[in-house]
């Protein structure tokens, strides 16, 4: 509580410190005065208001300099009586304001403003700010009189100077506020209501300045971003303010023609009044319309969203206030505030949509025209417009101008049929979407992304195929894109289906430099008619008819899946055998700008370039994703059109082009989504049956067999087991079809036949990878068995030593008897008859295709075309591991095809030689002991003298070696030569000759990989004879001497010891040490074994 309650106590309190700054003006005196007027309470202080004022008003108006922390000390001061007290003279308040106004003033002698410090001018502004407001309502109207004019003048230019020219933030903020307070518009709700005559007469006296603070206000709302939002936002409000006093459609009709005349003392003020009669108001609204739009182009795109936000106020304020008057900017305004329809803020986009919805149901109009006129006038002039933009403009300028078209497009509403019945109208806006969509169809990895093999089945959860990245003409930034769709979703949504469907497959059709452009369109206005992904400002008036909307999705399926539009050329590659390369050698035409559909005998054309592929394989996948689109409209109702769409769309998902075959299997998870299907298995096995019958009809007709063998690839990809009876006898016809046409479609159904195989590993066999491992594991967990049972019994002593008397009698030539021989053997015949009795079990269905198949690949295994060959070895390693149950059908195949398979082993292409090692080695798994022979024979000589030709080329090469076919073939080789030995169980002289042209790949300059993979070699060998690889490897290099265990003995002499360290040394001291580990912790089985000499 203040200690001065009454007027006669503060008075006592406050003379002698009043008196005192009268005297000697300088800041302690201030600062005493102040401390003193924080112990006395408002109502004393409202008492003694002018005494308490004047020694501070005094001090500032001595005449000469004054220092500045002075005057920033008494209007510091002055504003804290302010605060706490009311104005209540209308003298007292203009003399204040004077003075006020007067420290902020430049010198009478100096044209420019004072060089003040920015505490002095920010302790004036906030002063005046005070001043304003502790004045009563009578009180401060009286400052709004003729008569005053000069004085708000004068206070006007200093605030707007400041605003302008200040770089600090706080102050340029701190003018704009004061200056929304100066002209009465002030956010507090302290001030009462103006009413219409006291409005009326401030609009008249700020008419004067409106001019000057229109412009003033521009400069800054268009300045600089560093300025700060904060700023700009306040020059948005004020701007909106005094515009929408002085230009409000209220005042103007109330202003008489003629001016009102002043008392001849005014006259020289009354020059400076304005009547704002009719004349006034066209001019000033026309110039206003050009600050408008300054303000608009810079606000609409600022970075900061409260800006944006601010510029909708202003437009709404305008609209609601000076529709009239400002009838020249309302194209600008609502321009304006249909580009923020789509503002990247969710507040920004909400309170514009409730403005643009006020304005809706309040018909705004300007120029005595409906707000659809307006609107579809302006979207006219822009589609005419946007081509030439989106070809100039950033990708900013490219997102608002498009906000701007999707803003019109939804403010017309259901109303935009209007717009779409005008021929006119509609060709220009259809135009300008089709040339905006053009696609780039220039990158050439398009073309060259192939799909090479049969990839694995489709996940299950694989995404939705509409999304696959595309690269227009016009445009880089996603969100140009994402307006465009919703352009044309907007369109589907509001718009006439069967017109908009209609006249765009109209395009469609008429040229093929439109045609994936249209597809586009299409797609989106199916997806916005069935009001998937729409963003609207209020429902359509007449709900959607869901037959109007499936007969339009047929129609338009029926055009895209048409010969001429779905079996494009997409690839140049001829060995491939393409299916539309056959349509076309048959006469089918199947050009990209074709019109017709429909079958015209040709002669040969050119061939087709690059940029003609790359836009009919981006045809395809846009067609491809329009039928996902027309499933997910279309829910379960989309099963009626299964029977037309699913065939060509698997046609899709087999295709050799990496880009077709994605989108086609993104469609199919479309559709499995949209029907209600599981799984793409189940999709496919529910509809297997039309499926197979459309691939036996389609298998008999030449020009249709390329296709009907991508349905079954397909089908086998993305199937099980289930599948397998219903598409046997299909499979049958696929190799018929094959001995027919053994020349010109060998290719294409070996892809079939290896997606057949790889179907049938994954359903009924284990890969032999897969064994092998457990075998492995099976061998290493009787190794660690061993490990452990080195304590051995007298029981097992017992045995080894008769063992070993039993062979050394035999070594002697003491044999046993014959008879007690038979009888030993007897036992060994009985299992004769199970083996020929499982021998006569009939080959399940599975296994009898793969021999069917194997027996295909023998006779195409020698195919003078190196890709057939290539795939042949494919599909024989498939069929090898699915025979690998039934021996006794799989070695008499092997034997017909070795002699093939060692041609292709010695003498062929290296990818041959690399692919058909890799059947060796897949062979050699499956049959080991019925290759020995022959692998010894036919295949090791060549395959050790080619490592050791090669071994010095390989030593003397550099790091790009590693990309060279010839490594490969050398890696892989090592790779698999090692296991080949122990599988096979190789004599001694063979494991010699292949240490012997391992070796050399010990060294230090052969490539590190190589070197490795001889280690692997080596490791091999120590499992299937330990003795002779420490030997060879001892002769080469011995870390240690061995010492004779007695005197008698000779001492053990090795080529390896003594000899300097050399390129060999440091991986063959690794392989000893790997074989010491070895011996030291497996059991002694070859010194168990040994014989005795």
């Amino acid at each position: 509580m203040a200690v001065f309650d009454t007027p006669q106590a503060a008075f006592g309190a406050l003379r002698p410190v009043c008196v005192q700054l009268t005297r000697v003006q300088t800041v302690e005196n201030v600062r005493q005065l102040q401390a003193h007027l924080a112990g006395v309470s408002g109502a004393a202080l409202q008492e003694l208001q002018e005494y308490v004022l004047f020694p501070l008003r005094f001090a500032l108006r001595v005449p000469g300099p004054k220092q500045e922390r002075l005057v920033q000390s008494l209007v510091q001061c002055i504003s804290s009586v302010l605060a706490a007290t009311c104005v209540k003279k209308q003298e007292l308040l203009q003399e204040l304001f004077s003075e006020l106004c007067t420290c902020l003033a430049p010198p009478p002698s100096s044209g420019k403003a004072a060089p003040l410090s920015e505490e002095l001018k920010l302790a004036v502004i906030q002063a005046l700010h005070t001043l304003m407001h502790s004045a009563y309502g009578d009180v401060v109207l009286s400052l709004y009189q003729p008569s005053t004019l000069p004085l708000l003048g004068f206070a006007v230019s200093l605030l707007l100077t400041l605003a302008e020219q200040e770089k600090a933030k706080q102050i340029k903020i701190s003018a704009l506020e004061c200056l929304q307070v100066l002209v009465l518009q002030c956010d507090c709700q302290e001030h009462r209501q103006l009413d219409e005559d006291e409005s009326q007469q401030c609009g008249d006296l700020f008419a004067s300045f409106l001019p000057g603070i229109s412009i003033a206000l521009s400069r800054v709302i268009a300045g600089d971003v560093k300025q700060g939002h904060k700023t700009t936002v306040s020059a948005i409000r004020l701007f909106y303010l005094i515009v929408g006093l002085v230009m409000a459609d209220k005042q103007l009709a109330r202003i008489p023609k003629s001016k009102e005349k002043l008392p001849v003392e005014h006259s020289r003020i009354s020059e400076l009044m304005i009547h704002r009669g009719p004349d006034w108001t066209k001019s000033t609204a026309e110039k206003l319309s050009l600050l408008l739009h300054k303000v608009v182009e810079s606000s609409s795109v600022h970075p900061h969203w409260k800006v944006r936000l601010e510029l909708v106020e202003l437009v709404h304020h305008l609209l609601r206030n000076c529709s009239q008057s400002l009838v020249d900017s309302f194209s600008h305004l609502l321009k304006a505030l249909v580009g923020l329809v789509n503002d990247e803020n969710s507040e920004v986009r909400s309170r514009c949509n409730k403005v643009l919805q006020e304005i809706s149901e309040q018909r705004i109009v300007a120029q005595s025209r409906a707000l659809a006129d307006v609107l579809s006038e302006n979207l006219h002039s822009l589609a005419t417009a946007l081509p030439r933009l989106m070809n100039s403009q950033d990708d900013m300028g490219k997102v608002s101008t498009l906000s701007l078209l999707l803003g019109y497009l939804k403010l017309l509403g259901p109303k935009i049929n209007i717009v779409l019945n005008s021929m006119s109208h509609l060709q220009r806006l259809s135009k300008a979407l089709v040339q905006v969509l053009e696609l780039d169809v220039t990158d050439v990895k398009i073309v060259e992304a192939r799909r090479s093999g049969p990839p694995g089945p489709l996940q299950q959860g694989v995404q939705k195929g509409r999304c696959q990245k595309k690269y227009f003409r016009f445009f880089t930034e996603e969100k140009v894109f994402q307006l465009l769709q919703q352009v044309c979703r907007v369109l589907g949504y509001y718009g006439n289906l069967y017109l908009l469907v209609d006249h765009f497959m109209g395009l469609y059709s008429e040229s093929g430099l439109y045609r994936k452009q249209a597809a586009m369109i299409l797609n989106e206005l199916v997806t916005g008619a069935a009001g998937v992904g729409v963003d609207f400002l209020q429902e359509r008036e007449v709900p959607l008819n869901v037959d109007d909307l499936k007969g339009s999705i047929t129609s338009i399926l029926d055009e895209y899946m048409d010969q001429v539009n779905w079996y494009l050329v997409t690839s140049n590659d001829t060995e491939e055998g393409s299916p539309e390369q056959s349509v076309q050698h048959l006469g089918l035409t199947a050009r990209a700008g074709g019109t017709s559909s429909s079958v015209v005998l040709l002669s040969p054309e050119p061939p087709v370039t690059t940029r003609t592929i790359n836009s009919n394989i981006w045809q395809i996948c846009i067609q491809l994703e329009g039928v996902g689109c027309f499933a997910a409209v279309l829910g379960k109702e989309f099963r009626l059109l299964l029977l037309s769409a699913l065939y060509p769309v698997l046609e899709k998902a087999g295709d050799r082009t990496l880009l077709i075959s994605e989108t086609a299997l993104g469609t199919l998870a479309d559709i499995c989504e949209a029907c209600a299907y599981d799984s793409v298995q189940c999709l496919i096995n529910e509809n297997s049956d039309y499926l197979v019958n459309g691939i036996s009809l389609n298998l008999r007709h030449l020009a249709y067999q390329a296709r009907a063998s991508q349905v079954l690839d397909t089908m086998l990809r993305h199937s099980d087991a289930s599948l397998l009876p219903l598409v046997e006898d299909v499979i049958q016809d696929v190799l018929s079809a094959l001995d027919q046409s053994y020349n010109s479609q060998a290719s294409t159904f070996l892809r079939v036949l290896q997606s057949v195989m790889t179907a049938l590993v994954q359903w009924f066999g284990m890969p032999s990878a897969e064994e092998h491992q457990q075998t492995d594991k099976g061998h290493s967990r009787a190794l660690s068995q061993g490990q452990q049972e080195v304590t051995m019994t007298s029981q097992e002593v017992e045995r080894f030593f008769l063992d070993y008397v039993s062979q050394k009698q035999i070594a002697e030539g003491d044999l046993p008897d014959l008879e007690e021989e038979e009888a030993d053997d007897a036992p060994l015949a009985k299992p004769e008859p199970n083996t020929d009795t499982e021998g006569e079990a009939p080959m399940p269905s599975h296994a009898q295709l793969a021999r069917d198949v194997m027996e295909r690949c023998i006779h195409l295994l020698s195919d003078g075309s190196l890709r057939v060959r290539l795939k042949v070895l494919d599909v024989l390693e498939l069929c090898v591991t699915m025979l690998h149950p039934h021996g006794n059908h799989l070695l008499p195949m092997a034997h017909r095809v070795w002699p093939a398979l060692v041609t292709r082993l010695i003498n062929d292409d290296p990818l041959a030689v690399l692919r058909a090692f890799k059947v060796l080695c897949t062979l050699a798994q499956t049959c080991g002991d019925f290759l020995r022979q022959r692998f010894s024979k036919d295949v090791l000589p060549k395959l050790t003298s080619s490592l050791l030709s090669q071994a010095p080329v390989s030593a003397r090469a550099g790091p790009v070696y590693s990309h060279t076919l010839a490594f490969k073939l050398q890696l892989a080789v090592l790779q698999g030569l090692g296991s080949l030995c122990e599988r096979l169980d190789m004599g001694e002289s063979d494991l010699n000759k292949v240490a012997d042209a391992c070796l050399i790949y010990l060294s230090a300059k052969q490539p590190v990989k190589l070197q490795e993979a001889a280690q692997s070699v080596f490791l091999h060998l120590m499992h299937v004879d330990p003795d002779s690889t420490w030997l060879l490897l001892s002769e080469v290099c011995c870390p240690e001497g061995f010492e004779p265990p007695h005197a008698s003995l000779q001492p053990v002499k090795l080529s390896g010891m003594g000899r300097p360290r050399n390129e060999l040394t440091d991986n063959v001291l690794l392989l000893l040490q790997r074989l010491q580990q070895q011996e030291a912790t497996g059991p002694k089985t070859s010194t168990q074994e040994a014989s005795p000499s």
